[in-house]
């Protein structure tokens, strides 16, 4: 009884599945959609009214072999193939037809797909990124999505057509023998359920072989992308990881065969069982001919009708079993959209407040990552003033960029509150609460856009053709970069486009700081912001941050302690703990960990 009622229920979940692929369908392209469906009941009967004017030609022709007035037969028999001829260059016709239609919805499917994905990648919480499996759910559905639901279109004509002719030709078979009709069904049977069976063993096994299917990928990546390009050849890798690509791609293809072979092995069996159906069919319609109860023209039908039942057949079932195994596929697609965002948005938002005056606390703020058991934060307390400058310091892994993924909602605290002005920043809308944040973290993007994009898109809700981006251009001294450029502001950046222009890495750095600085924010983020930067332009920088910064609130992330003697209040994380804060002179005075950490880092100045 549970296995019936499980599969029962998976029955109803691929019904429903099915359903949503073909609303998708619809949805991304309805005209293109009532054109085809039009064109599938054309083809699907034109080829059965040539048949039938080849029966009637053949007809005509026997009777007028032995008629007395043969001249007004053979005219009747011209117009029959003129019509035949017609019917013949409307098939020609539709299918031209069909070709554009069907590459035109397959491409709007596949777009409106892709469409979707895009939008639900944008949506995702930030740690779906930072889950393996997410990653192995993302890889399906951007692999399977685009062509699996242009294939359902495609399975869907075949089957709308060959449903058409094949109530014709069954009709017309069943006018010579019901048992005709039915054992072509019948033959046609043994195939459905081996490929039905082998379309679940291919699913499974693509699914389980997922995370391999990426970590192949991977090796195809570090090989091909120029991120890696230098230490690839510098250190003479690149024969390691062809070669465990190839090692991966050999025991897929091999797998992957096996299940093909078997399938192939009971496939023959089941179509050997038709085409021994196919000719003793063949002798019964022989035999009704020289018994005289058709005539030549019934036999050229009925055999015509025959061999393209079976064809219709075979490709119904064809069209439904790929239907059945697309729609299997589309599973983790679907899975990848009905994702839902744990980062909720207030069910009663307020709005953020225009000044914050009282300023930014957190309070008792404790957070683990989602399937760690370690917490990344405990028991943080503390309190950045309107205006204020703060630096948060510490090793690596101690908690500092978390604090700030924190701050931007990327993730919730698992406990304690973060506020502003006293108010919790769950009340306010995400987008309304990221724009008062002008971040730049340490893994930056570099946008193969122009420099004038790469600073604007800091704030896209300006013109891009503000005078700010200049202004935050030279707030960076990334506008001695840009002058040196061909085209100015209007030069692409990277190599992947055009005549583009790569840049160093610090030079990258300046204008990620530009389009920081471009941002109108209350409060501004730097995330190891003079990493890349020489002494003298880091020097350079820091000495107008503080104009820059004038009446907004500044967090400073940084390893380099020389940097961070400007901050009016410094917070020494350990172990996601505060250890220590106070300002520079304060902490060195305490000789704490800080204190320790500073004199190691001077030592390489002396």
């Amino acid at each position: 009884m549970h296995t019936f009622e499980t599969e029962l229920k998976k029955k109803i979940i691929n019904f429903l599945h099915l359903k949503r692929a073909l609303s998708l369908v619809w949805q991304s392209a309805p005209g293109w959609t009532l054109i085809s469906s039009f064109l599938v009941v054309m083809q699907g009967t034109l080829p059965l009214v040539s048949l039938y004017f080849m029966k009637l030609i053949v007809d005509s022709v026997t009777v007028g072999m032995n008629s007395a007035n043969q001249k007004a037969v053979f005219e009747h028999t011209l117009v029959l193939i003129f019509l035949a001829a017609g019917t013949v260059f409307l098939i020609a016709l539709s299918r031209s037809a069909s070709s554009v239609v069907n590459e035109t919805q397959a491409a709007l499917v596949s777009d409106y797909v892709l469409d979707l994905l895009h939008a639900k990648s944008i949506e995702a919480d930030f740690e779906y990124y930072e889950n393996p499996k997410y990653y192995d759910t993302l890889y399906r559905a951007q692999n399977d999505a685009p062509f699996r639901l242009t294939r359902i279109i495609n399975n869907l004509v075949q089957i709308g057509q060959n449903s058409v002719s094949l109530i014709v030709v069954f009709g017309l078979l069943a006018s010579l023998s019901w048992v005709v009709a039915a054992a072509i069904t019948i033959t046609a049977l043994p195939i459905v359920i081996v490929r039905l069976k082998y379309s679940n063993r291919t699913y499974q096994w693509q699914l389980s072989r997922t995370a391999k299917e990426r970590k192949a990928w991977y090796f195809h990546l570090l090989l091909t992308d120029s991120r890696h390009a230098k230490e690839i050849r510098l250190l003479d890798i690149g024969p390691l990881f062809r070669n465990r690509y190839n090692t991966i791609r050999k025991e897929l293809i091999s797998e992957r065969l096996s299940i093909i072979s078997r399938q192939s092995t009971v496939d023959l069996v089941a179509q050997t069982t038709g085409v021994i159906a196919i000719f003793s069919i063949l002798i019964f319609i022989t035999q009704s001919v020289f018994q005289g109860n058709i005539t030549l023209g019934d036999m050229v039908m009925y055999f015509g009708a025959l061999q393209q039942g079976q064809s219709f057949l075979s490709a119904l079932l064809n069209g439904f079993t790929g239907l059945y195994e697309d729609n299997l596929f589309l599973t983790t697609f679907y899975e990848f959209l009905d994702l839902k965002p744990n980062i909720k948005e207030p069910t009663n938002p307020i709005p953020v407040p225009k000044t914050i005056k009282e300023g930014i606390s957190f309070e008792n703020v404790e957070f683990c990552y989602p399937g760690k058991e370690t917490r990344a934060l405990n028991n943080i307390n503390l309190h950045i003033t309107t205006g204020q400058v703060i630096a948060l310091v510490g090793e690596n892994g101690s908690g500092k960029t978390t604090l700030i993924k924190l701050l931007c909602r990327l993730y919730d605290p698992t406990y304690g509150r973060i506020t502003f002005d006293g108010v919790d920043i769950h009340n306010f809308k995400i987008l309304d609460l990221r724009k008062e944040l002008s971040i730049i973290f340490q893994d930056y993007i570099h946008y193969y856009l122009t420099a004038r994009e790469n600073i604007w898109l800091g704030n896209i809700d300006v013109p891009i053709d503000a005078d700010n981006i200049m202004r935050a251009a030279k707030c960076s001294g990334a506008n001695l970069v840009i002058d040196r450029l061909d085209n100015g502001y209007e030069t692409i950046l990277g190599k992947w486009f055009g005549d583009g222009t790569d840049l160093s890495i610090g030079e990258w750095q300046k204008i990620a700081l530009a389009r920081a600085f471009f941002r109108e924010s209350q409060i501004i983020v730097l995330d190891e912001p003079t990493s890349s930067l020489d002494p003298k332009s880091e020097d350079e920088v820091f000495k107008r941050f503080r104009q820059l910064v004038a009446g907004k609130t500044a967090i400073i992330i940084s390893h380099r302690l020389s940097t961070v003697k400007m901050a009016d209040h410094i917070y020494f994380l350990k172990n996601g703990e505060i250890l220590e804060n106070g300002n520079h002179e304060e902490l060195i005075a305490f000789d704490g960990e800080y204190a320790q950490l500073f004199k190691i880092q001077s030592q390489h100045y002396k």
